[in-house]
């Protein structure tokens, strides 16, 4: 193993954008530690064998859910341990949830607002943490949403969600800034995963109509007329996680296709 790579956590490794960004890095240099849910063990021991076979670098499978703390500090010291370094943090894992504000329950709203909020939270404050002891420079990447920009129909809990998420990015950003941590977000839009999927079947169960017209719709509203894939996605991080983007901090840059223009 060489040191002289780049570590990089990722949370919610193993499948849809995660992945992309997982095989993304790897293909830039970066050992990967692919963090996730204990059901998804099988993809991301997969994912761990591809990458060490197809790009030489080496990676790790650490079992983490996001909304505990406690496991976010371990999956970050999982991976110092594994490489010798940890470089870069992806706070990638997050949930949709589609429904109306109106309707929207607690125990849902509670759901979300601990994997998408706190989980970002708790990667933002343990990885600054951990650089800060190492006194080394270090990248926060985090995911926002288009969402994060303009609140959605059926998506409103979860686009408050990505707003706040937004707004930690900027905190932390002038909050870390002396210690050489940038922090950043990247704002996806209608991505081609099962995330999507179960969105566009929601929306269609509450408008009555039939399944695929939401995303559809979406992606006729597309400036570059196309829906997202995830290797889309994984290009922004890869720019974020590299040393072309040093003098970028507090940003949730936006890459749709053409839908949203903050």
């Amino acid at each position: 193993m060489s040191i002289s790579r780049p570590a990089v956590l990722i949370s919610g490794a193993a499948q849809g954008i995660g992945r992309a960004i997982a095989v993304q890095l790897a293909t830039d240099g970066m050992n990967v530690a692919i963090a996730d849910l204990p059901f998804q063990e099988a993809k991301a021991l997969e994912l761990k064998l591809e990458l060490e076979s197809k790009y030489g670098v080496h990676a790790i499978w650490v079992e983490l859910d996001v909304a505990s703390r406690e496991q976010t500090k371990a999956a970050i010291e999982a991976t110092e341990r594994a490489f010798g370094r940890f470089d870069i943090i992806v706070n990638n894992a997050g949930i949709a949830q589609v429904d109306s504000v109106v309707n929207h329950t607690e125990e849902a709203a509670r759901k979300i607002y601990d994997i998408n909020v706190l989980g970002t939270l708790w990667g933002i404050q343990e990885a600054a943490k951990k650089f800060k002891a190492n006194k080394t420079p270090g990248k926060i990447i985090c995911a926002c949403s288009i969402a994060s920009h303009k609140g959605m129909p059926y998506l409103g809990v979860y686009s408050s969600t990505k707003f706040a998420v937004k707004g930690l990015v900027q905190a932390a950003a002038q909050e870390l800034a002396t210690d050489k941590i940038t922090v950043n977000g990247y704002c996806p839009g209608i991505v081609l995963t099962p995330m999507w999927d179960l969105i566009d079947r929601k929306i269609c169960e509450a408008s009555g109509e039939p399944v695929g017209t939401a995303l559809k719709k979406s992606i006729e509203g597309i400036a570059l007329g196309r829906g997202q894939e995830p290797e889309d996605v994984a290009g922004l991080v890869s720019f974020l996680a590299s040393d072309k983007s040093n003098y970028i901090t507090g940003q949730a840059i936006v890459s749709d296709g053409g839908i949203v223009y903050p």
